[in-house]
């Protein structure tokens, strides 16, 4: 019974090690800029907060970001730059987190952009 217990509590550790750093460890972080084309909630049970910008001439190269709630400011500007040209900063998670968006690319900063 002792066995199963530890063994419980070993398991229980190293899941909630695994989030803690899925959650909170980011891969990368940088800046990219585009212009804005895109940004909605979607989502059935979990609403999420998407975007996309266009990053190419043809515009055939996209960028596809997520946005976590309590970034207000950022959803402030997301919507008020719509269809121009702005400036991301972003950081990326090393898994997506379905309640937190579809993709591992997480806005921090928006910057409207003059090209």
């Amino acid at each position: 019974m002792k066995i199963l217990i530890k063994l419980g509590i070993g398991i229980f550790l190293v899941l909630a090690g695994y989030f803690c750093f899925i959650y909170f460890a980011h891969y990368s972080e940088g800046v990219r800029a585009g212009k804005l084309i895109k940004f909605s909630r979607k989502g059935v049970f979990f609403k999420t907060l998407e975007g996309e910008i266009s990053q190419g001439v043809s515009e055939s190269q996209f960028f596809i970001f997520s946005v976590e709630d309590k970034e207000t400011q950022v959803i402030e500007d997301l919507n008020k730059f719509q269809g121009q040209f702005v400036k991301l900063h972003y950081y990326e998670r090393y898994k997506t987190l379905f309640w937190l968006g579809d993709t591992k690319y997480f806005i921090t900063k928006v910057e409207k952009y003059q090209e």
